[in-house]
C-alpha cells in the first residue's frame, strides 16, 4: 500500500515543486512505483515533469470535483520514460483556481482527494503531493489524506517562522481531520556551507527536531534551477550534478525511513 507525502511550507519560493518532482525521480530511479499529485493551480510540477499543462485532457480538478477518477486523469511523460526516471503524473493548471470556489458547499470537501486515492494506493509505493504555499482547501485536501509532510526549507531567519506557523497547522490537522498525520522530516534545500547563517540556522534545526531533520542536504546547484525549463526534474536533466545526486541519496533516505517506521 503506498505511503502518501505532502510536500508542504506555507513560505514561498522555499523549492517545494523542485522537490516534489526531483524526489519523484529519485525514488522511480531507485525502483518504487510513484505517483506524483499537482495541487498547486500554477501546474509547476506538472509542467517539470514533462507534461504541458495547457494541454491536460483531466486534471486534479476533475478528480476533485468527482467528475473523473485518478485511473482515468493520469499521465506519463515521455521524456521522463526516456530518461529512465518514469513516474505518473495526476496533473493540475489554472482550473485548479476554481476549485476553492467549487468545493465550498459540497460534502466530504476536505477529503475528496484521500478517497480518490484509496482506490489506486495499491498500484504505487509512494504519492507525493505538490501543495500551494498556502493553507487553502488544497493543501487541506493533501494533508487531510497525507501519513506525513516533508518539509523544504531553506537555512534562514525568516524560515524559521514560517515553519512554526506549519508546525500549528499540522497539529491542528492532525487533532481534527487526520489522526495519522506527522511531519516526516525537514529537508534543508538550496544550502551553501560557505554561508555562517545558513550553517548556523542548521545547526538550530539539528538541536531542535533531532532526527527529524534528514541527513541529506540539497545543494544550491545551477542545474537543479535550469532543469524546469527544459520540462524535466534536474534527476533525469543531469543526473551527475550535485544537486541531482543529492536528490537521489534523499530518495533512498527516504525509503530507509519509511521502512523503518
Amino acid at each position: 500500500m503506498a505511503k502518501i507525502f505532502c510536500v508542504a511550507n506555507q513560505k514561498g519560493g522555499v523549492g517545494k515543486t523542485t522537490t516534489t518532482v526531483n524526489l519523484a525521480a529519485g525514488l522511480a530511479k531507485v525502483g518504487q512505483r510513484v505517483l506524483m499529485i499537482d495541487l498547486d493551480p500554477q501546474g509547476n510540477a506538472t509542467m517539470g515533469s514533462g507534461v504541458d499543462k495547457r494541454k491536460l485532457a483531466m486534471s486534479v480538478y476533475d478528480v476533485l470535483l468527482e467528475s473523473a477518477s485518478i485511473a482515468e486523469a493520469r499521465l506519463q511523460s515521455d521524456k521522463l520514460k526516456e530518461g529512465g526516471c518514469s513516474y505518473d503524473i495526476l496533473g493540475a493548471n489554472r482550473e485548479l483556481a476554481g476549485a476553492e470556489v467549487d468545493l465550498v458547499n459540497v460534502d466530504r470537501r476536505e477529503k475528496r482527494l484521500r478517497q480518490a486515492i484509496a482506490t489506486v494506493a495499491g498500484e504505487y509505493d509512494f504519492v507525493l503531493i505538490d501543495c500551494p504555499p498556502s493553507l487553502s482547501m488544497l493543501t487541506l485536501n493533501g494533508l487531510c489524506c497525507a501519513h506525513g509532510v516533508i518539509v523544504p526549507m531553506q537555512c534562514e531567519y525568516f524560515a524559521l517562522e514560517g515553519l512554526t506557523d506549519l508546525v500549528n497547522t499540522i497539529k491542528q490537522v492532525k487533532a481534527n481531520l487526520n489522526d495519522d498525520l506527522q511531519i516526516i522530516g525537514l529537508l534543508r534545500v538550496m544550502f551553501d556551507p560557505r554561508i555562517t547563517l545558513q550553517n548556523q540556522v542548521s545547526e538550530q534545526l539539528k538541536s531542535h527536531f533531532g532526527d527529524k531533520v534528514f541527513d541529506t542536504v540539497i545543494p544550491r546547484n545551477v542545474r537543479l534551477a535550469e532543469a524546469p525549463s527544459y520540462g524535466l526534474p534536474g534527476v533525469v536533466f543531469d543526473p551527475s550534478s550535485k544537486g541531482a545526486q543529492a536528490f537521489i541519496a534523499f530518495a533512498q533516505e527516504m525509503v530507509t525511513r519509511i521502512e523503518a517506521m
